[in-house]
C-alpha cells in the first residue's frame, strides 16, 4: 500500500494559495498567448509573474527540467520544451504549471487554441475538458481512484478519442508528485478508496487518434503515435466528504479568453 501523506485543513489552505498564484499565472498566459508568439516568451512571463508574486516555478531544475512550463503544442501530449518558435494560427498549446509558495505546490494544466482551430481539435479540447470535470465529481470521500479513472476514459472512448495511458495523476503537497498515482483508466469501485485529507492532481491527457504516445530523446517530451493532436487540463483537488472542493481554477483564463472572443 503505498504512504500517503493525509493534508490538515491548515496545509490544504496552503495549497489552495499557491493553487491561486498558479491560476492567476495561467490567466496572465492567456492574455498574450496567440500567433506569432514564441512559447519560450511564455516561459519567461510566467517565471517572472510567480517569481513577483513571492513563489517559486516548480518544474524549474526539477529533475533537472530545463524550463519553469511544459507547453506541449499540437501531437506533443506533455513535458514540451518552450523554444523560439513562433506559434501559429491553428495550433493548440498544452500550458502546464506548477508553483511553490509556502513550501507546498500547486500543480495545473489549461489546452488553449491559437486562432481559429480545427473542428477535431475544438472537439477535443471540449471533450478532454469535461472528462476533467468528470474525473474531479468524483473526488469526495468515499469514492476510489478507479472511479476518477473510469469517468475519464468512459467519456473520451465514447466520443472517439484516445486515453494516454503510459502518464498519470499524482498526489500533490510539499512535494510535486506524491502517492498515490491517479491513472485516466480504470475500473469502477477499483482501487484505494478516497478519504478526507488527500490532496491529488487530476489531469486527463486525451489524443485525437490513437492512445499510444512516445517518449523523445530529450527525456521528457512526450507525443503521439500518429501525429494527431492531444489535449490536456488539470487541477488539484482537495478530497472531502460530499463536496469537490478544486483548489486551482479556471476562472482568470476563461475570463481573458471571454473578454478576448468578445473583442
Amino acid at each position: 500500500m503505498p504512504k500517503i501523506n493525509y493534508k490538515s485543513v491548515e496545509e490544504i489552505e496552503l495549497i489552495r494559495e499557491s493553487c491561486l498564484l498558479l491560476s492567476k499565472t495561467l490567466g496572465e498566459i492567456a492574455k498574450v498567448i496567440a500567433p506569432g508568439v514564441t512559447t519560450i516568451e511564455l516561459n519567461k512571463l510566467a517565471e517572472t509573474y510567480i517569481r513577483d508574486h513571492g513563489g517559486v516555478p516548480a518544474f524549474l531544475n526539477y529533475h533537472g527540467f530545463p524550463f519553469s512550463l511544459c507547453i506541449s503544442p499540437n501531437d506533443q501530449v506533455v513535458h514540451g520544451f518552450p523554444n523560439n518558435k513562433a506559434l501559429v494560427e491553428g495550433d493548440i498549446v498544452s500550458v502546464d504549471c506548477g508553483v511553490i509558495l509556502n513550501k507546498y505546490y500547486g500543480d495545473s494544466a489549461f489546452t488553449f487554441a491559437i486562432g481559429e482551430v480545427s473542428d477535431t481539435a475544438k472537439k477535443l479540447m471540449r471533450v478532454t475538458r469535461e472528462c476533467l470535470d468528470l474525473g474531479v465529481e468524483k473526488a469526495v470521500v468515499g469514492m476510489r481512484i478507479g472511479d476518477i479513472g473510469y469517468a475519464v476514459q468512459e467519456h473520451a472512448e465514447k466520443n472517439g478519442f484516445g486515453v494516454v495511458k503510459e502518464l498519470v495523476g499524482h498526489g500533490v503537497g510539499l512535494h510535486l508528485h506524491e502517492k498515490p498515482e491517479v491513472p485516466n483508466y480504470g475500473k469502477r469501485g477499483s482501487g484505494i478508496k478516497l478519504e478526507e485529507g488527500m490532496v491529488i492532481a487530476i489531469e486527463p491527457m486525451i489524443n485525437a487518434g490513437r492512445a499510444g504516445v512516445k517518449f523523445w530523446d530529450d527525456g521528457w517530451t512526450v507525443s503521439t503515435v500518429d501525429k494527431k493532436p492531444s489535449a490536456h487540463y488539470e487541477h488539484t483537488v482537495a478530497v472531502t466528504k460530499g463536496k469537490v472542493d478544486i483548489l486551482s481554477t479556471f476562472s482568470y483564463v476563461d475570463n481573458v479568453l471571454k473578454e478576448k472572443n468578445n473583442n
